[in-house]
């Protein structure tokens, strides 16, 4: 699972992609920090810049990078391959989202990625949670949101790794993988929005970004 691969080809996506509230300069920040090939750097809030703003800028951004990881295999991730959302033999992953199912279910991992971007979109579209105009004010619990958010897209990623990453080689998308992940994962640290035990299924390729941060 080396983080040097071959460039990425397919741009389908599981789910339409959203787009940040226009004109946002904190969008325009990402993009230029990303194109400089700092990941670090890309991450960092900018000096006197709203935190929200920028977790809220930067859930959307992940948001459509896991829609445009799985919708490259959205044809090899059925029920019959992906009975159970898991993430190799020792982590199953059950979806609830306390409304609809309340109680955990044992669902396939096409389906719980279903509920899950379908659940996302829903927090996403909701002004209360995030505000489209820029200086709106944000919940009290807007980082508990956020902090699930990212929680349950960690875990699509544990999926892809552990079930699917001969195809992503064989689609020659694991650069784009590993740099998505890795971006992912120095923005879940520079923020804690992750518990560690949460990170277990991917300590392998996690220990090393730890270890440069």
């Amino acid at each position: 699972m080396s983080f040097f691969g071959r460039g990425s080809r397919n741009q389908r996506t599981f789910r339409p992609k959203k787009s940040a509230p226009s004109g946002n300069k904190l969008k325009r920040h990402i993009d230029a920090t990303l194109g400089s090939g700092n990941l670090r750097e890309a991450v960092r809030l900018p000096i006197g810049e709203d935190l929200n703003e920028w977790l809220a800028v930067n859930t959307v951004d992940f948001f459509n990078q896991v829609n445009i990881l799985y919708g490259t295999l959205m044809e090899f991730c059925t029920p019959a391959t992906c009975p159970t959302m898991s993430a190799g033999p020792n982590y199953e992953y059950r979806w609830a989202d306390g409304a609809k199912i309340k109680r955990p279910i044992e669902v396939s991992a096409p389906k719980y990625v279903e509920y899950l971007m379908d659940w996302i979109e829903t927090q996403l579209d909701e002004e209360t949670i995030f505000p489209q105009k820029l200086g709106a004010p944000f919940p009290p619990n807007f980082r508990d949101v956020v902090k699930t958010i990212f929680k349950r897209l960690f875990r699509v990623y544990a999926h892809i790794y552990h079930s699917h990453f001969q195809m992503i080689v064989k689609l020659e998308e694991e650069a784009h993988l590993n740099t998505c992940f890795k971006h992912f994962t120095l923005f879940t640290l520079e923020f804690r929005l992750i518990d560690r035990s949460e990170l277990a299924p991917l300590n392998e390729l996690i220990e090393p970004i730890i270890l440069g941060y």
